[in-house]
C-alpha cells in the first residue's frame, strides 16, 4: 500500500483558516458590526441606569434633601441606633459561622468521597430554592408558642422566637450556602495533590489545612465572606417573619426602614436607607477588589502553563 502524500498548509485550507492559540487562549475573529456592539452597550447603560443608579441616587436625593442637620438627626434616634447595633452584630454572628460551615463543606465535599456526599449538596443550595419568608415561618413552627419545642422553651424561660436568637438563626439559614458556594468549585478544581504531598512530607491535618489548604483558598474564601455579610445585613423576609417588629429590641435596619417609612417619616427612613446603601456600596468594592487580586494568581499560574506549553512545542 503507498502512502498518502502530506501536503503543507496553504494560506487557502480549512486547517489554515482554524483559530489561533495566543497566550494560551483562543483569538476568534469579531465579524459582528460596530453599531451591534454600541447598540448593546447603550442598552445595557440605559438598563443600569433605570434600575440602578435613578434609585440609589434617588435614596441619598430624598436622605439629604432637608439639609444634613435633619439627615444626621435621624440617626440620634434610640430606635434608629438599636436597629443599627442588632443588624450589626446579627452579621458578626451569622457570617463567622457560616464561614467555619463553608470551609469544613467544602473540604469534605471536594477531598471526599462519602454517602450522602449529593444530598449534603442539595441541602447546602436548599436556602436558594426556599423563600426566605418560609424559612422564618418554619422556625416559627419550632421555637414559637405553639410550635413543637414552644411550650419547652416558655418552661425554661428561653426566648428564640421575637427575641434575637430567632434573628440569628435566620439569618444563618439564608446565608450559609454563600461560603460554601464558592469554595466548593474552587477547591473541585485544585484537587488533591498538594495535600496529599503535604501529608506524605509528615504533615498532619491542621498543618496541612493551615498551610496548604487555606493560602490556595484565601480569596475565594473572603469573595464568599463579603457576599454572606452583604446578604446578612440586607436580610428582610426571613427576619420580619421570627422579629416580631418589636422596636428598639428586635428590629433590624431593613425593618426599621419599613416602619419609618409607613409612618410617613420619609427624612429618616432614606437616611437609614442611605447608611444601608453606603453598606452595600463598601461591599461592592472590597467584593471589586478581591475579584481584581485574585486574577493575578490565576493569570501568573495561566501564563506559566502557556509559557511551558511553548517550551515544549
Amino acid at each position: 500500500m503507498s502512502a498518502i502524500p502530506l501536503h503543507p498548509l496553504t494560506p487557502n485550507s480549512n486547517l489554515a483558516r482554524l483559530p489561533r492559540r495566543t497566550g494560551g487562549v483562543q483569538s476568534f475573529p469579531n465579524a459582528e458590526p460596530a453599531w451591534i456592539r454600541w447598540s448593546l452597550i447603550a442598552v445595557s447603560l440605559a438598563f443600569l441606569a433605570s434600575f440602578l443608579f435613578v434609585p440609589l441616587t434617588a435614596v441619598f436625593w430624598e436622605a439629604f434633601r432637608k439639609g444634613a442637620a435633619v439627615y444626621w438627626a435621624s440617626f440620634q434616634d434610640p430606635d434608629a441606633r438599636s436597629a443599627i447595633r442588632l443588624t450589626l452584630l446579627t452579621a458578626m454572628i451569622a457570617v463567622p459561622l457560616n464561614l467555619v460551615f463553608g470551609v469544613a463543606a467544602a473540604w469534605a465535599i471536594a477531598k471526599f468521597d462519602f454517602p450522602g456526599k449529593s444530598v449534603l449538596i442539595t441541602l447546602i443550595d436548599l436556602p436558594f430554592a426556599v423563600s426566605p419568608v418560609v424559612s422564618g415561618l418554619i422556625y416559627v413552627l419550632l421555637f414559637g408558642a405553639q410550635g413543637w419545642w414552644g411550650p419547652w422553651l416558655a418552661a425554661h424561660n428561653i426566648r428564640i422566637i421575637f427575641a434575637t436568637p430567632g434573628i440569628v438563626l435566620a439569618t444563618i439559614f439564608v446565608t450559609f450556602p454563600f461560603v460554601a458556594r464558592e469554595l466548593i468549585p474552587l477547591m473541585q478544581s485544585q484537587g488533591t495533590e498538594e495535600e496529599q504531598a503535604a501529608i506524605v512530607l509528615g504533615a498532619n491535618g491542621w498543618q496541612t489545612f493551615f498551610r496548604v489548604t487555606l493560602p490556595n483558598i484565601r480569596w475565594g474564601l473572603l469573595y464568599g465572606v463579603i457576599l454572606c455579610n452583604a446578604r446578612a445585613m440586607g436580610e428582610f423576609g426571613a427576619v420580619s417573619v421570627v422579629s416580631g417588629h418589636v422596636r428598639g429590641l428586635t428590629n433590624t435596619m431593613p425593618l426599621h426602614i419599613e416602619i419609618l417609612y409607613n409612618e410617613y417619616q420619609f427624612a429618616a427612613a432614606f437616611a437609614v436607607a442611605s447608611l444601608l446603601a453606603m453598606l452595600a456600596l463598601i461591599t461592592l468594592a472590597a467584593k471589586t477588589a478581591v475579584t481584581w487580586k485574585s486574577r493575578g494568581p490565576l493569570e501568573d499560574h495561566a501564563n506559566h502553563n502557556s509559557t511551558g506549553d511553548a517550551h515544549e512545542h
